[in-house]
C-alpha cells in the first residue's frame, strides 16, 4: 500500500497533557515530505544524511481554552500565559480548512505518519476535529512509526530484548545517529526528526501497518 502513497505528511501534536484529563492540542505541525524524496536520500560532504530540499511545512500554536499539566508545560515550553499573550487561537474551523487545504495541496494519494500515532496522535487530532463538526476524508492513510519500528526491530533482532526507551523519538535518533536529537518536544523539531530517522532507516515504510483515516477512533 505504501508503493502507492506519493506524498507522506509528517505529523506531531503537543498538548495540555494527559494525567486523567482530556487533553487538548495546543501546537500542531505537518511537514510533507514527496515519496520520491524519501527514495533518494542526500547527503552533505560529510556523509550525514540531510533533510529533503523541498519540503512543505505548516506550524501553527493553539489556545487550548483549559490549562496545562505542569509536566506538559514544562516538557514543551507551552502555557496558557504565553500562548494568550502571543494572542494564539483556539482549534477553530479557520485552523481546520487550513490543514485541509494543506494536506489538498500535496500530490496524492497523501498518507500521514505520526509516531505513537495509532494511540495518540491521531486520535486526538479527530477528537478535535469533530467537536467542530469537521473531518478528514476517510480514505487518506495513516502510519504509526513507533508500531513500524517495533515490526521492523522484531524482524531485524527477533531475540533482542528490548530496553525502556528504545523506541522513543530520543531512543531511535540515538540508535542510528549515536546522539540525541539536538532540540526535542517541540512539535517541529519532532516531526524533524522523525524524517530524519526515516531517511536512515529507509525499510521503515515497507513493513509499516497502514490504516485509513476511518479507521481511526476519537481519544475521547
Amino acid at each position: 500500500m505504501g508503493s502507492l502513497v506519493k506524498t507522506f505528511i509528517f505529523l506531531d501534536l503537543e498538548a495540555t497533557g494527559l494525567n486523567g484529563t482530556r487533553p487538548k492540542i495546543t501546537e500542531l505541525c505537518l511537514v510533507a515530505v514527496h515519496a520520491s524524496s524519501l527514495k533518494n536520500p542526500t547527503t552533505n560532504d560529510s556523509g550525514e544524511i540531510q533533510l529533503p530540499r523541498v519540503l512543505d511545512k505548516l506550524c501553527l500554536c493553539v489556545d487550548p481554552g483549559k490549562p496545562f499539566t505542569p509536566i506538559a508545560s514544562e516538557i514543551t515550553g507551552l502555557d496558557n500565559e504565553l500562548l494568550r499573550s502571543c494572542e494564539k487561537k483556539t482549534f477553530d474551523e479557520s485552523l481546520i480548512n487550513t490543514v485541509i487545504q494543506f494536506i489538498n495541496r500535496q500530490a496524492q494519494p497523501v498518507c500521514l505518519v505520526a509516531h505513537n500515532g495509532f494511540n495518540y496522535d491521531f486520535p486526538l487530532l479527530k477528537t478535535e476535529l469533530h467537536q467542530q463538526d469537521h473531518d478528514l476524508p476517510s480514505s487518506i492513510l495513516c502510519v504509526d512509526s513507533l508500531q513500524a519500528f517495533r515490526n521492523l526491530n522484531s524482524e531485524e533482532r527477533p531475540r533482542t530484548k528490548r530496553s525502556k526507551g528504545q523506541f522513543t523519538l530520543k531512543g531511535i535518533h540515538e540508535q542510528f545517529f549515536g546522539k540525541e536529537p539536538n532540540i526535542s518536544h517541540s512539535a517541529e523539531e519532532d516531526v524533524l526528526t522523525l524524517i530524519l530517522i526515516i531517511l536512515k532507516a529507509d525499510r521503515l515504510l515497507d513493513v509499516a501497518n497502514y490504516k485509513h483515516w476511518g479507521e481511526i477512533n476519537k481519544m475521547y
